[in-house]
């Protein structure tokens, strides 16, 4: 039996291979809020392009925590990953609709990808995991 798409979706994240996920369909539209800004982009290619971005070196979850909702999986993680031999990042939550077996719309909202300097930074303030 194939993983659910949005098992499929997860896995790529970590892997980083977005490039190669057969989760979305098609017309699959990606909405996503980042730091000062929010956009959108439609088409399995586009959303591909746009999250191998995001996702471009291997990392591990930190976090993840996944809540079915009708018609779909809201997803929260904490991703872990070295980028240039440097700690990074990043706290993001994906709002997933699905049908048909493929992930049809993603809302996600990115708190931005934070480097050694912030991650330590934070870590003495006491606001992680807070």
């Amino acid at each position: 039996m194939a993983a659910d798409p949005i098992t499929t979706f997860l896995d790529a994240v970590t892997a980083a291979s977005m490039g190669a996920c057969r989760a979305f369909a098609e017309d699959v539209e990606l909405d996503a809020t980042v730091p000062n800004w929010r956009f959108s982009c439609r088409g399995a290619d586009a959303v591909r392009d746009e999250l191998g971005r995001w996702f471009a070196d291997p990392g591990r979850f930190e976090e993840l925590r996944r809540a079915p909702v009708a018609g779909g999986e809201v997803v929260e993680f904490t991703l872990t990953w070295e980028e240039g031999g440097v700690p990074h990042a990043c706290h993001q939550l994906h709002v997933l609709a699905v049908h048909e077996g493929q992930i049809v719309s993603d809302r996600a909202w990115c708190g931005g990808r934070w480097g050694a300097g912030l991650l330590a930074d934070m870590a003495a303030a006491g606001t992680v995991g807070a």
